[in-house]
Parts: structure tokens; C-alpha cells; sequence
């Protein structure tokens, strides 16, 4: 058996100890503005923001959070911006599966840097797709005023949350917020715009200038809970719903309201009694080889993911670089599309390299894609692809025709997608297999994972040619010490933007996650999914047949 080979034990010991690493990245993450930070919001009777949504959500449940790589390696001129200065994702309350977002007061005390903005509408866009109910912990000093020009103006910057509030409501989807600390200036019309506003007494303030900016304005002098204090709001603006005299008090409060909201409708998928893989799925580590170039077989990994390791596939023998097919993951009904990464023989005796997507594999695909919608299920796809295959060969045979074909129909699809980046994510072939681009509900990546528009040693060659070539226009000389010192330069970096820590940082994936949890979170994002009935027709316009 496989997994008594010698290769597979070292791939094994080279993951785990790539696991390790991540798992230490977030410890670090995970202590925000650091232990200082953490020891001042205790001396003011305040949880932290993981303190909160720990209380919050339902005793012996989970919570699957999102973007905690957010800002990873960002803006260190500043000081750095861990997680984003958001905690967020998706956990039960009351039963009930909701968004939670809680600004992180120990980072720059909650400011909002782009990135903090962009995570904040990554979690209304998961509130907006999958109906589901969304909570806010604010805690927030505004702006990060040196970067207001990256945060403020534009259509994806701080203003869109405001935006968003609104569509939300319109749409019915449940907005509950509660000011636990400060909240000013524009910030202040997310808790105003949800649909029920809560305040912690003494710690909760929310005014559109401070008392210094009130100050500076007209003169005025009046302190914080003056200006927009919890008693204040709550008995003279009116503004607050309810006020609280400490967050477990005011959160205590949230699991009322959100046990009262009425049952939601759903989107009707399948869902039968889950079963574990009879493949153990810890095997994973040691099936991903740890050189990513090297072939293996992805109808092992999916054995290793779908209940009862039974998969029903589709075309098994045409468009052998795609597999194709049908599975149950904890009881949710899915069609799966997946790189194969094993060279495969064609019936007509072609050799095809294993990552690549040929036409005939795209052909497959895209009306898989199509059949999926038509059943409506959910389509889960697990990346591991190097590209679409060129040449004179494939282009006759319509490699670009039928590529189209395909990122049409996942363009177009309207049952909910889900996507595992489990290696390699390489130009077209990221788009066709539903990258970021492509709305998937929920984007994952493992982490071994490698996103890039084409593959480390090749994109490094190229750009040393292009710069070569620059210098020498210049009537510059380079050694061929130099030239090696030039490419070792450009190759460090450009496999640096390859990581997912990378790609997460920037929220191109959703989350890193351990291969042995990937049915879980597969669990949660089709249990969110469910609960958003389908309401456009399938239509893909022309395509090219």
C-alpha cells in the first residue's frame, strides 16, 4: 500500500512540518497588538475581540473563521496590521449559523486600514450570498488617517460597508451591532444602518466627531458620553436600542435576539446522513508529494474526502486531466471537478501531462458544470493546475474554443461553488477552475498551495530576460555572476507572492486550512449555502460549440 512506501512517508514528514510552521503563524497572529495590548483592554473591564465571539457563540461549537491571514506581511511601515484588525467568519448562535465581525481594539485600536476594509465586505459579500444572519462587534477608532486616501473614496473602500447595510436590509438579512468600545466619524453608520444597535455603557461611544474635533469645529466643549455615550443614545438621541453595563451582559442580549428570528428558507440541496471516508484522510499529507512538480493521483485525495470514499464519476474515459463526478461530503450531494495530476494515455494513445487542462478536458468540464446546474448542486472544485496546454496540435483541436466554453459556464453558474487550491493555481487555469475571480461562495487554500500566472522557474526566467534585455539597451554589460545573482533575486521574490500566506494576506483565498479539516469546512460552507434559495435561472449566452 501506498502509504508503507518510502516516498510517501517522506512526504508526510515534509508536510507536517509545513503545517507546523502555518500553525505558528497563527499562534502570532492570533495575539493581535501583542500581550500589552491585550493586558490595557482587561484593566478596562473590556473581553478582547476573540473573548467576545467565544462567549458568543454556542457552547461546544466551533467557530470557522475567516481572513485571519489578512494584512499577513502588510503594512509593516505602520507597525503591521494582524488579521486585518478584524476577527471574523462564521459561527453558531442560538443555533443559528451567522457572520460574526469584531474589530480587534488592541490593533491600532481597531483602525481601519484597506485591507480591514476589504475583509469587512469579503464578510458581508458571504452574509450577502448565503442569507445569513450577520453580527457586529464594534470597536473601532475610524480611519487609519495615513492611509485615508487608500481606504476612504474609492467604490471598494469604507463607504461600501455603509452601502452594503443598506442592500442588506432591503434584502432581509438580519443585522445586529453592538458598540463595545469606540465607533466615530463615518464609522458610526454601520451600527446605525443594522437593523437593531446595542451599546456597552462607559466603554461603547459612537459620535461623528470626538470631543477634540467638536472642539476644533465650533468651539464646543462637551466629553465622550456627552457627545455619544451609551445612556445618551439610548434615552435622548434615541439612536440605541438598549444599553448594557458590561459586553457579556450585551452579548448575552444577541443570542436573545437572534433566537427569535424566524426560520429561514433554503436552497433544497441533498443532504443525507454524513458518513467518514473509508480512505483515512490523514493519509493526504503523505499522498501530496512535497516536490509540487511531481505527479500524483487526486482521485486518491478525493477518495480520502467524500463519505464512504465513494465517488460516481463522469466520463471516466475522455478528458482524463479533469475528473469529473458525484459525492456525498458530510451528507451534502456535490459534483466535484478536479485536476488530475498523473499523466494520463488518451484512446488514441496521446500522452497528456497531469495538471494540464486540453480540450478535450474543458469540453468535459463545461458541460459537467452545466449538468450541476441543471441537478442543482453544488460544484466543489479542488485545484491543482499548471494551465491551459498550447501548441499548434492543441490550438487545431480548439484548446481556446473549448477553454471558453468552460469559463463560461463557471462564469455563469448559479448553484453555489466552492473552491480548494490543494497545489498548484497557475494562469487561465486558476479562472477555469474558479479562482477568486469567479465568485466561488467560499475559496480555500492548503498549505502547500501555489498561486501564481504561471509557474516560479519559468516566471523568473522570463523576467531575468526582460531585464537583461532593459540593461543592455542601456549598453549596459552583466556577468553571468551577476546574471545568476539577478535570477536568484527575482526567483526569491516572485516564490515569496506564490505562498498562500501570500495570496491569503491580500484575501485572494478565504482561509489556509489543514487538509484533514477540508470536510468540515465543506460542511459549514454548504450549510450556509443551503440557506439561500436559488433565484436566478442557469443561462450561458453564446457559446462556442
Amino acid at each position: 500500500m501506498e502509504s508503507h512506501t518510502l516516498q510517501f512517508n517522506k512526504n508526510e514528514d515534509a508536510y507536517r512540518l509545513l503545517l507546523s510552521h502555518y500553525r505558528r503563524m497563527r499562534e502570532q497572529i492570533m495575539l493581535g497588538g501583542g500581550k500589552k495590548q491585550l493586558e490595557k483592554i482587561k484593566k478596562q473591564n473590556k473581553l478582547s475581540a476573540r473573548e467576545r465571539i467565544q462567549y458568543l457563540i454556542d457552547k461546544g461549537s466551533t467557530f470557522l473563521e475567516l481572513g485571519l491571514f489578512a494584512g499577513y506581511g502588510m503594512y509593516e511601515e505602520a507597525g503591521g496590521c494582524p488579521a486585518g484588525g478584524v476577527v471574523a467568519g462564521i459561527g453558531y448562535v442560538s443555533g443559528r449559523q451567522c457572520v460574526i465581525v469584531a474589530n480587534d481594539m488592541t490593533v491600532k485600536a481597531g483602525a481601519w486600514f484597506p485591507i480591514t476594509a476589504k475583509k469587512h465586505l469579503r464578510m458581508q459579500e458571504i452574509a450577502m450570498q448565503n442569507r445569513l444572519p450577520i453580527i457586529y462587534l464594534v470597536d473601532s477608532a475610524g480611519v487609519f488617517l495615513p492611509m485615508q486616501d487608500e481606504v476612504f473614496p474609492d467604490k471598494e473602500h469604507f463607504g461600501r460597508v455603509f452601502y452594503n447595510n443598506a442592500r442588506m436590509s432591503a434584502m432581509g438579512i438580519p443585522q445586529i451591532a453592538a458598540v463595545m468600545g469606540s465607533c466615530v466619524a463615518g464609522g458610526a453608520y454601520l451600527p446605525v444602518m443594522s437593523d437593531e444597535l446595542l451599546m456597552v455603557e462607559g466603554n461603547g461611544s459612537m459620535f461623528l466627531a470626538g470631543p477634540y474635533l467638536v472642539k476644533a469645529a465650533i468651539g464646543e466643549e462637551a466629553d465622550t458620553e456627552t457627545l455619544g455615550g451609551a445612556v445618551m443614545h439610548s434615552s435622548i438621541s434615541g439612536t440605541a436600542d438598549a444599553r448594557f453595563p458590561t459586553d457579556e451582559a450585551c452579548l448575552d442580549h444577541i443570542r436573545k435576539l437572534i433566537s427569535m428570528l424566524g426560520k429561514p428558507a433554503d436552497a433544497g440541496f441533498m443532504h443525507t446522513d454524513a458518513r467518514p471516508p473509508r480512505k483515512n484522510p490523514d493519509e493526504i499529507y503523505g499522498l501530496l508529494p512535497d516536490d509540487p512538480t511531481r505527479p500524483y493521483d487526486m482521485q486518491e485525495i478525493i477518495d480520502r474526502l467524500v463519505d464512504d470514499s465513494a465517488f460516481v464519476p463522469y466520463k471516466p474515459d475522455y478528458g482524463k486531466t479533469l475528473i469529473c463526478g458525484y459525492a456525498h461530503i458530510e451528507g451534502w450531494a456535490v459534483g466535484i471537478v478536479a485536476n488530475q495530476r498523473m499523466p494520463v494515455r488518451t484512446r488514441q494513445g496521446e500522452m497528456q501531462m497531469g495538471g494540464v487542462i486540453y480540450h478535450d478536458s474543458a469540453d468535459k468540464a463545461a458541460r459537467f458544470v452545466m449538468l450541476c446546474n441543471q441537478k442543482k448542486l453544488p460544484i466543489l472544485f479542488l485545484q491543482d493546475v499548471t494551465g491551459f496546454m498550447v501548441g499548434s496540435r492543441s490550438e487545431q483541436a480548439g484548446i481556446i474554443k473549448n477553454g471558453a466554453k468552460l469559463v463560461n459556464a463557471v462564469s455563469n453558474s448559479v448553484v453555489p461553488k466552492i473552491t480548494i487550491i490543494a497545489g498548484n493555481s497557475f494562469g487561465a487555469g486558476n479562472y477555469a477552475m474558479c479562482g477568486r475571480a469567479y465568485d466561488p461562495r467560499f475559496i480555500f487554500a492548503w498549505p502547500g498551495a501555489r498561486i501564481a500566472v504561471m509557474g516560479g522557474q519559468q516566471a523568473a526566467e522570463t523576467l531575468l530576460q526582460i531585464e537583461v534585455s532593459t540593461r543592455k539597451k542601456k549598453g549596459e554589460n552583466i556577468t553571468p555572476e551577476e546574471e545568476k545573482q539577478l535570477l536568484d533575486k527575482i526567483a526569491k521574490k516572485y516564490t515569496e507572492q506564490m505562498t498562500p500566506h501570500y495570496a491569503a494576506a491580500r484575501l485572494w483565498v478565504d482561509e489556509i486550512i489543514d487538509p484533514a479539516d477540508t470536510r468540515r469546512y465543506i460542511r459549514e460552507a454548504l450549510h450556509a449555502a443551503n440557506q439561500a434559495p436559488i433565484s436566478q435561472d442557469f443561462r450561458t449566452g453564446v457559446l462556442q460549440v
